[in-house]
């Protein structure tokens, strides 16, 4: 039987434009569109794993990574504040809460970057707005791909590396929008499958056996798509049935042990995007018993799944990330709880950085307008993954200029 006749660069943008750019399945928001079971060609490259984690709603960073040798905290703060013999120190000048053992032990096994400070110019305080700057790394542009897409386009321009994106969400993150790249999306691995009538399955099922080669390249490019859909379910449904570990992920388990399983089954992602989903971390009321417990579940997950990438024998391979949109005031308000601020801290985890403190530390009493003033810009923590984790030297154009990393590479190797 005959190949179907590869599409041209432009009857693929053509498609694209069209709406035809990924199969929604259920659960999920896009698909590969080839084969996604395929191993890369260079060693080194397809052994290295990023792994973003999104912390929605706007994280409270100074309940976060404690300040607690700094008494304007306490001044601004003097019901959240969180006193140095109820926290978990880590040096003499920062701790975490006390339910963040796990981020303790990956801090003072030199795991754990902590970044200070990071932020943007002219910072917005909507939640989708700022989330939309950090997803596509290009605040106040309006543009249309994400940071960690337009990377995967630097580094295999053609799309050649197939599922190169994995997003675990139940719709896709404009963080992995891509030109030439159509990331992998699904939420619940059990019900990964495509969303059809129940008089379509036949005529579908026939569809993907298709393999004669028909006079309308379009339509062969939809056929493999499809067949693509088709195995995609397949394989990730049975990475997850596979999958056992005697990890224990915390009280509540949001998308980091379905990566897992993934690795676990050899999948040839490099990327993997994992949010904390329903602006979780938006405690304007009652803060303190609720950011506690989402501190908890964070560190205690986060930690899990660095854990089990020891027991794989990849914790050397896996880098993660982890942010939030922006961060809160200084001041407590009257409800117990902090509004929408700017800068805060973001993480960077793994066996493979050094860790320690990078960035200025923001002054607590030299506000603007009750937030605290960025000293990092939040592209810096981006170069950073994208040349010293990646390998990838394009940094200026995936960012649009030039930002210099930050030393959490270079020291580990130095």
């Amino acid at each position: 039987m005959a190949r179907r006749p590869k599409l041209t660069a432009e009857e693929r943008n053509t498609l694209k434009k069209s709406g035809y750019e990924s199969i929604v399945l259920k659960g999920a928001g896009g698909i590969a569109s080839a084969p996604v079971w395929s191993k890369l060609t260079d060693q080194d490259a397809k052994d290295r794993i990023l792994v973003i984690v999104e912390l929605s709603g706007g994280n409270d960073g100074l309940n976060t990574v404690i300040p607690h040798a700094d008494d304007a905290y306490y001044r601004a703060r003097p019901n959240l504040g969180i006193r140095k013999e109820q926290a978990l120190q880590i040096d003499d000048h920062f701790a975490f809460q006390k339910s963040m053992p796990g981020f303790e032990r990956l801090y003072k096994d030199g795991q754990m970057a902590i970044v200070h400070g990071v932020g943007y110019d002219q910072p917005s305080f909507s939640h989708f707005s700022s989330m939309a700057f950090w997803q596509t790394g290009a605040p106040n542009s309006g543009e249309v791909y994400g940071w960690l897409g337009r990377m995967a386009d630097a580094i295999d321009p053609q799309g050649h590396i197939q599922n190169f994106l994995v997003n675990i969400d139940d719709h896709q993150s404009l963080a992995v929008k891509a030109k030439h790249h159509v990331p992998l999306v699904f939420d619940d691995p059990d019900k990964f499958s495509r969303r059809m009538f129940h008089p379509e399955a036949a005529a579908i099922a026939a569809g993907d056996a298709a393999s004669d080669a028909s006079s309308n390249p379009s339509l062969d490019y939809l056929f493999d798509i499809a067949a693509s859909a088709s195995r995609s379910e397949r394989l990730v449904r049975e990475a997850w049935e596979s999958y056992e570990t005697p990890v224990d992920y915390g009280l509540v388990n949001w998308g980091l042990e379905r990566v897992a399983a993934l690795i676990a089954a050899d999948f040839p992602t490099q990327v993997y995007y994992v949010p904390f989903r329903n602006n979780a971390f938006d405690t304007h009321v009652h803060q303190g018993n609720l950011h506690t417990r989402l501190l908890s579940y964070t560190s205690d997950h986060i930690a899990a799944f660095l854990s089990d990438m020891d027991r794989l024998g990849r914790g050397d391979d896996v880098v993660l990330m982890a942010f939030s949109e922006f961060g809160r005031r200084v001041g407590e308000n009257t409800s117990l709880g902090t509004d929408h601020g700017t800068a805060g801290p973001a993480f960077i985890i793994g066996k493979p950085i050094h860790g320690g403190h990078y960035g200025a530390v923001p002054s607590l009493t030299d506000l603007d307008g009750g937030n605290l003033k960025y000293t990092t810009d939040f592209r810096r923590v981006y170069a950073t993954l994208i040349n010293g984790w990646m390998g990838c030297d394009a940094v200026g154009t995936i960012l649009n200029r030039d930002f210099e990393p930050l030393p959490v590479f270079a020291s580990a190797a130095a």
